[in-house]
Protein backbone atom coordinates (compact mmCIF):
# COMPACT_ATOMS: atom_id res chain seq x y z
CA UNK A 1 0.00 0.00 0.00
CA UNK A 2 1.13 3.45 -1.08
CA UNK A 3 1.14 6.52 1.29
CA UNK A 4 -0.55 9.61 -0.86
CA UNK A 5 1.69 10.62 -3.12
CA UNK A 6 4.34 7.87 -2.77
CA UNK A 7 5.51 6.56 -6.09
CA UNK A 8 5.24 2.49 -6.23
CA UNK A 9 8.57 0.48 -6.86
CA UNK A 10 6.82 -2.76 -8.37
CA UNK A 11 4.10 -3.39 -11.61
CA UNK A 12 0.64 -4.38 -11.04
CA UNK A 13 -2.11 -3.30 -9.10
CA UNK A 14 -1.56 -1.26 -6.50
CA UNK A 15 -3.68 0.51 -3.49
CA UNK A 16 -2.97 3.95 -2.75
CA UNK A 17 -4.07 5.14 0.73
CA UNK A 18 -5.30 8.42 0.21
CA UNK A 19 -7.88 11.09 2.07
CA UNK A 20 -11.27 10.89 1.47
CA UNK A 21 -12.45 14.07 -0.17
CA UNK A 22 -12.87 13.22 -3.87
CA UNK A 23 -10.65 16.12 -5.54
CA UNK A 24 -7.88 15.15 -3.19
CA UNK A 25 -7.75 11.08 -3.22
CA UNK A 26 -7.59 11.79 -7.13
CA UNK A 27 -4.84 14.29 -6.79
CA UNK A 28 -3.10 12.48 -4.74
CA UNK A 29 -2.90 9.27 -6.67
CA UNK A 30 -1.44 11.03 -9.87
CA UNK A 31 1.03 12.27 -7.47
CA UNK A 32 2.11 8.03 -6.95
CA UNK A 33 2.40 7.95 -10.78
CA UNK A 34 -1.58 6.42 -11.97
CA UNK A 35 -2.47 7.52 -15.29
CA UNK A 36 -6.21 5.90 -15.65
CA UNK A 37 -8.62 6.43 -12.57
CA UNK A 38 -11.79 4.34 -11.53
CA UNK A 39 -13.61 6.68 -9.81
CA UNK A 40 -16.96 4.97 -7.93
CA UNK A 41 -19.90 7.17 -7.15
CA UNK A 42 -23.30 6.36 -5.57
CA UNK A 43 -24.76 9.99 -4.77
CA UNK A 44 -23.40 11.56 -7.56
CA UNK A 45 -20.28 13.74 -6.68
CA UNK A 46 -19.23 17.15 -8.60
CA UNK A 47 -15.94 15.09 -9.23
CA UNK A 48 -15.52 14.86 -13.31
CA UNK A 49 -11.72 13.97 -14.00
CA UNK A 50 -8.30 15.53 -14.15
CA UNK A 51 -6.82 16.76 -17.17
CA UNK A 52 -3.64 14.81 -16.62
CA UNK A 53 -5.21 11.52 -16.02
CA UNK A 54 -8.43 9.36 -17.14
CA UNK A 55 -11.18 9.01 -14.97
CA UNK A 56 -13.48 6.28 -15.64
CA UNK A 57 -16.48 7.81 -13.70
CA UNK A 58 -18.72 4.34 -12.29
CA UNK A 59 -22.18 4.83 -10.82
CA UNK A 60 -23.14 2.34 -7.97
CA UNK A 61 -26.47 3.00 -8.55
CA UNK A 62 -29.05 2.52 -11.73
CA UNK A 63 -31.09 5.58 -10.76
CA UNK A 64 -27.85 7.86 -10.92
CA UNK A 65 -26.21 6.59 -14.05
CA UNK A 66 -29.87 7.21 -15.53
CA UNK A 67 -30.10 10.79 -14.51
CA UNK A 68 -26.43 11.57 -15.48
CA UNK A 69 -26.32 9.19 -18.37
CA UNK A 70 -23.95 11.84 -19.95
CA UNK A 71 -21.64 11.65 -17.43
CA UNK A 72 -21.45 8.12 -15.70
CA UNK A 73 -18.86 6.15 -18.17
CA UNK A 74 -20.13 2.56 -16.93
CA UNK A 75 -22.83 1.30 -14.33
CA UNK A 76 -22.58 -1.09 -12.09
CA UNK A 77 -26.13 -0.29 -10.34
CA UNK A 78 -27.44 -3.74 -12.69
CA UNK A 79 -25.67 -6.01 -9.72
CA UNK A 80 -27.90 -5.16 -6.90
CA UNK A 81 -30.85 -5.32 -9.21
CA UNK A 82 -29.88 -8.81 -10.37
CA UNK A 83 -30.02 -7.47 -13.81
CA UNK A 84 -26.08 -8.71 -14.55
CA UNK A 85 -23.87 -10.45 -12.38
CA UNK A 86 -20.44 -9.32 -10.91
CA UNK A 87 -18.92 -11.06 -13.52
CA UNK A 88 -20.14 -9.63 -16.23
CA UNK A 89 -19.79 -5.97 -15.23
CA UNK A 90 -16.18 -6.95 -14.15
CA UNK A 91 -15.56 -8.18 -17.54
CA UNK A 92 -17.49 -4.64 -19.02
CA UNK A 93 -15.53 -2.57 -16.60
CA UNK A 94 -12.44 -4.59 -17.92
CA UNK A 95 -12.82 -3.76 -21.76
CA UNK A 96 -13.88 -0.53 -21.03
CA UNK A 97 -10.46 0.20 -19.43
CA UNK A 98 -8.80 -1.12 -21.82
CA UNK A 99 -10.68 1.02 -24.96
CA UNK A 100 -10.28 4.24 -22.91
CA UNK A 101 -6.85 3.34 -22.05
CA UNK A 102 -5.52 2.58 -25.49
CA UNK A 103 -7.50 5.77 -27.10
CA UNK A 104 -10.07 3.75 -28.91
CA UNK A 105 -12.77 5.49 -26.98
CA UNK A 106 -13.44 8.62 -24.12
CA UNK A 107 -14.57 9.20 -21.08
CA UNK A 108 -17.81 11.63 -20.59
CA UNK A 109 -15.74 13.82 -18.99
CA UNK A 110 -13.25 14.40 -22.09
CA UNK A 111 -15.77 14.70 -24.42
CA UNK A 112 -17.45 17.37 -22.01
CA UNK A 113 -13.89 18.81 -21.56
CA UNK A 114 -14.85 18.64 -18.03
CA UNK A 115 -12.31 18.83 -15.06
CA UNK A 116 -11.59 19.36 -11.85
CA UNK A 117 -8.44 21.45 -10.55
CA UNK A 118 -5.86 19.47 -8.33
CA UNK A 119 -6.48 19.45 -4.77
CA UNK A 120 -3.50 18.98 -2.75
CA UNK A 121 -5.07 18.87 0.68
CA UNK A 122 -8.68 19.67 2.33
CA UNK A 123 -8.57 22.58 4.01
CA UNK A 124 -12.15 21.65 6.09
CA UNK A 125 -12.87 18.32 7.64
CA UNK A 126 -14.15 15.81 5.37
CA UNK A 127 -17.54 14.42 6.89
Amino acid sequence: MLSPGQRPTQRGLIYAATPASDFVCGTQQMASGITLQVFTTGRGTPYYGLAAILVIKMATRNALAERWHDLIDINTGAIATGEETIEEVDWRLFKLILAIASGQQQTWSDRWGSRNQLVVFNPVPVT
